[in-house]
């Protein structure tokens, strides 16, 4: 099992973020999920998680500063899934320049989530 895996999920959506913590649970995750990205860093420089899943576009702290925050104040590598809505290629080209490790446009598949993770953890 995965049980030592923690993944911090930051996505403003609530019921997408409660999906995708359903069938990440299910796979043996820990989910810590934060609302916005202020919470996201927090969570973050608390739990240290193996994995970061964030929306871009979210209230007060957008998951541009998430990834900087990680790569630039914390020094992390761990790896960092971004999510963005289609069409916003000038910002998923940015998040990669700060260091994300992979992007899923939204709406995406939850089973396709899955699949990556799986990837990027084991």
């Amino acid at each position: 099992m995965n049980s030592s895996k923690k993944i911090v999920l930051a996505e403003d959506n609530s019921v997408l973020s409660l999906l995708l913590k359903v069938r990440l649970e299910k796979e043996g995750y820990k989910l810590l999920i934060a609302v916005d990205g202020k919470q996201a860093i927090t969570l973050i420089e608390e739990y240290r998680p193996e994995l970061v899943l964030t929306d871009i576009m979210m209230p007060f702290v957008s998951g541009l500063e998430v990834i900087s925050h990680v790569r630039n104040k914390l020094n992390l590598q761990t790896p960092i899934i971004v999510f963005s809505a289609a069409g916003q290629e000038e910002i998923v080209l940015k998040a990669f320049d700060l260091g994300a490790t992979d992007f899923m446009s939204k709406p995406f598949s939850p089973h396709e989530l899955v699949i990556r993770v799986k990837k990027i953890l084991n």
